[in-house]
């Protein structure tokens, strides 16, 4: 079998992990480029016969190329691979890769790093946003040495400060793409929001479990899981999604009672599985929820006056704070920056190969 050599590198990118790739190493037609990332990544359960680490964290791919567009420097397409699935979702856009797109960006020479710290705006194709990456480049050198930690990352690694910049409808063009803020859908109360990332949020009680079960438990609880499942078909097509069935999104959110002084307790489903964390913009949108009033949320949390809101969002491996600069001018609370704070590191650099058969259907 005769194969062909393409350029990656592997970054882990907040609590996720990924391979990175220039756009022009990859096929231009999506048909093939995709065949050629599930190869990459490895398409069975197991990704045996891949880079992917058998799990939704480690199956995603970053495919950076010079900015479109003259607001940003770069532009970002995620793509998750639908683990087991032999499927590939560009819907959504993904926070924990973002971080490393920066990193990825200077070691590839897309970028020139400035003295002490580089100012990155990235064009999130995925739903056409902004975000700004502030990254630290001591000597004009990615730094990745640092004492900043994020929960579900063992150590400590240099700050990447992420500033999300107008992301309400990013993916179904509506903050409140129901125009609600309580629906039913399954005769079950819910707040459908998209501060970034489509999320369905969910009462823990309401479904019958505390919020508190791990994830392994919530993963195991069968009838859980196909009640989620129903629900969540049925909001994707409330929320402009259309047909969710093979999509990553919406993600599925149980809340409940903080208990570890956060705001908000929450369990993640992305989109059958539990999460051992929350995704970025997953957190973000979590948050928005939280802090306008008449969600779902509303009577288990309490919310600070003032533009400036720290919300600490728990998840089974501890915290995620997000920094939200509010306008409280009109009827709902607007949200006009969202601010997080994640670390990345590049893991390796190198060639990965795949059937060169894959390449014979390009146009």
């Amino acid at each position: 079998m005769q194969q062909t050599a393409i350029n990656f590198m592997q970054l882990r990118g907040g609590s996720s992990k990924g391979l990175y790739f220039l756009a022009d190493d990859l096929p231009l037609d999506e048909a093939v480029r995709n065949q050629v990332i599930l190869t990459a990544i490895g398409r069975d359960e197991r990704q045996i016969d891949g880079l992917g680490g058998a799990d939704a964290l480690t199956s995603k791919v970053a495919i950076v190329s010079p900015a479109s567009r003259d607001d940003a420097d770069i532009d970002f397409l995620f793509v998750q691979v639908v683990v087991g699935k032999n499927q590939v979702d560009i819907t959504p856009n993904c926070g924990n890769i973002l971080a490393g797109v920066g990193p990825f960006a200077i070691e590839a020479g897309l970028i020139a790093a400035s003295e002490g710290k580089t100012f990155v705006r990235v064009h999130m194709v995925n739903s056409g946003k902004i975000c700004e990456l502030e990254l630290c480049t001591p000597n004009k050198q990615m730094q990745y040495e640092g004492n900043e930690s994020i929960d579900g990352v063992p150590g400590t690694s240099a700050p990447v400060v992420c500033n999300y910049l107008d992301v309400a409808g990013s993916i179904c063009g509506a903050l409140l793409p129901t125009t609600n803020l309580i629906d039913d859908i399954q005769g079950t109360l819910v707040t459908c929001i998209d501060n970034g990332m489509p999320v369905v949020m969910i009462k823990a009680q309401a479904l019958g479990v505390t919020g508190s079960e791990s994830p392994q438990t919530l993963n195991d609880n069968v009838p859980l899981r196909e009640r989620l499942e129903r629900i969540r078909i049925e909001a994707g097509q409330r929320m402009n999604l259309g047909d969710v069935t093979h999509k990553a999104i919406p993600k599925m959110c149980l809340i409940s009672p903080a208990q570890n002084g956060g705001l908000i307790n929450t369990r993640t489903f992305i989109p059958h599985q539990c999460h051992s964390s929350i995704g970025v913009l997953g957190a973000v949108t979590v948050a928005t929820g939280c802090i306008l009033p008449g969600t779902v949320a509303s009577d288990l949390v309490h919310i600070c006056s003032g533009q400036n809101k720290r919300i600490s969002v728990e998840h089974p491996s501890g915290k995620f704070d997000v920094s939200l600069l509010v306008d409280e001018q009109g009827s709902l609370p607007s949200i006009t920056k969202a601010g997080v704070l994640r670390t990345a590191r590049l893991l390796s650099k190198g060639t990965l190969f795949v059937p060169s058969s894959l390449f014979c259907q390009e146009k």
